[in-house]
């Protein structure tokens, strides 16, 4: 295709003044089978040149099967696809970069102890006489995240950075090869605001200069702030295509989950205000853990969920964690049910009912090679000690029963975790510690990369088990989600505690100014 350009923008990329609307990949009837599971049933999924192509659905969708499958990591059962016209069939990622497709997924897959301009380079290092050119692969690192309004020093390690830096590198490793078409799997999940606004910026930028970029993400605020069209995927099945501004987005929301939802179900949520003050779970004062967080007073109620709200860096995950004892406070003094509380690790932790489902699921939470019966069983084993073994028969009633209970997406209690979808996977973790029966749960990001429906089916979870008289510490980067969910809210900053939150105060407002604020309100 003849794309006429008419000059070079300030990211160094092509503006075209040409309309562009002929089909830049055609998937047509794409098909895909695993043991047990039919992830793809004849799929149909277009992207056209210069456009940002949502591609949405509930975990499970088939939505990382679809990509994983146009980028050469699985082969497709059926259906062919084309780019630019011309039948493709990749064998690998390798291949389909080569052919023009360039992907960055949920994961980040970086060398953690390589360099960033080491990792932007990797595979495709310039040579000169037979030997690395390393001046010429640091300029180029550097002009690559240069696009991306990032500025940092390339010889360093990319593990010395943050997640969010991490992440930009390996956006900024795509796009240093001559892309045709640019696939991003949740890229802003690990991002603050600005730096989501930066990328957007390039994004359209890249739209301009012709890229087709397919765009797979959670947030739907995001969706509509920077895609052309939305294709929506249902249990391995195309439910339809639809331009974004024609798709409200309760309709979005509808398709995605296979059920009619009014306005007033979409705005409302989960949200519900105990009945009456109960008595105290959980009393930390003057809690705290040195170069870690700062001594604090928190306290969370039987059949109440209290949740932290700060930006990224506030101490939120490390208030979740010191309760746990991943990391012991050393300072302060701890009381559950009114008893003094000497945490020494995980273990003890355990043993005193309390549970803890941690941001990062993939490293810290699932054994990704144990069956999903495994998995869920681990914190009850842990909590009888190895002499106590539960019995076989014993984990298959407890599995079988909490596949059930939270509509778990598996083919069955032996299925191996890491087969599963992200928010089925977080159910499993989820299962994992109601089944041990604990008195308070640390919900660190519950909901983080997982789809619309298990997202409302994790908030109603969190409504009955308060109900039942559980009390959880909730965390989300998401204020409306903690907004709508929190009974009260203890906002942080610098990792401090600086104000706390009740009934109608809980607002995004409130929660905003409470952090920007120069003084602390407890």
């Amino acid at each position: 295709m003849n794309l006429e350009a008419t000059e070079r923008n300030r990211y160094g990329l092509r503006v075209v003044s040409k309309s562009l609307s002929a089909d830049l990949l055609s998937a047509r009837a794409i098909s895909k089978s695993f043991p047990g599971v039919r992830a793809l049933a004849g799929v149909d999924f277009t992207v056209r040149h210069g456009e940002v192509h949502a591609l949405m659905g509930e975990n499970g969708a088939g939505k990382s099967t679809l990509i994983k499958v146009l980028t050469g990591v699985y082969r497709r059962d059926g259906g062919e696809m084309l780019l630019e016209g011309n039948r493709i069939d990749p064998h690998s990622p390798q291949e389909a970069e080569a052919l023009g497709i360039s992907t960055v997924y949920q994961e980040v897959n970086l060398v953690p102890y390589l360099s960033v301009a080491e990792n932007i380079c990797l595979g495709r290092q310039q040579t000169r006489f037979g030997f690395i050119d390393w001046k010429q692969i640091r300029q180029r690192a550097r002009h690559a995240l240069a696009r991306l309004g990032i500025h940092v020093d390339v010889n360093e390690p990319v593990a010395s950075y943050s997640i969010a830096i991490q992440q930009l590198v390996a956006i900024a490793r795509a796009l240093d090869v001559q892309a045709k078409l640019l696939i991003l799997d949740e890229p802003t999940s690990s991002l603050d605001e600005d730096e989501v606004e930066r990328l957007f910026g390039i994004l359209r930028q890249l739209k301009s200069a012709g890229l087709g970029i397919v765009f797979v993400t959670h947030f739907l605020d995001q969706v509509y702030a920077v895609s052309d069209r939305i294709t929506v995927l249902r249990n391995g099945q195309l439910v339809g295509e639809y331009e974004t501004t024609k798709l409200p987005r309760i309709e979005l929301i509808s398709k995605m989950m296979g059920k009619e939802l009014s306005e007033a179900d979409f705005k409302q949520g989960a949200r519900a205000t105990p009945a009456a003050v109960k008595k105290p779970v959980l009393n930390l004062r003057g809690v705290g853990r040195r170069g870690s967080l700062q001594p604090m007073d928190l306290s969370l109620n039987e059949g109440e969920i209290l949740g932290l709200a700060g930006l990224l860096g506030s101490g939120r995950t490390e208030t979740a964690r010191l309760v746990f004892a991943i990391d012991p406070a050393d300072s302060g003094e701890m009381s559950l049910d009114g008893n003094r509380l000497a945490l020494r690790s995980p273990r003890d932790a355990i043993a005193h009912r309390i549970g803890f489902c941690p941001e990062d699921r993939k490293v810290e939470a699932i054994i990704p090679n144990l069956s999903v019966r495994e998995n869920i069983v681990l914190a009850l084993q842990a909590s009888r000690g190895w002499t106590r073994c539960v019995s076989h028969a014993k984990q298959l009633e407890l599995a079988d029963r909490f596949i059930e209970a939270l509509n778990i997406k598996t083919p069955g209690a032996e299925q191996p975790i890491r087969l599963l979808s992200g928010g089925n996977q977080q159910k499993v973790i989820l299962a994992r510690w109601l089944a041990s029966n604990p008195r308070l749960l640390l919900l660190d990001e519950p909901t983080r990369g997982v789809d619309v429906g298990a997202k409302f089916e994790i908030e109603k979870l969190m409504q009955k088990l308060t109900g039942e008289g559980m009390a959880i510490l909730f965390i989300s980067s998401d204020l409306e989600e903690t907004v709508r969910n929190s009974h009260r809210v203890a906002v942080l900053r610098d990792r401090r505690k600086i104000a706390e939150l009740h009934g109608e105060e809980i607002t995004e407002h409130n929660i905003m100014h409470a952090i920007a604020s120069t003084e602390a309100v407890t």
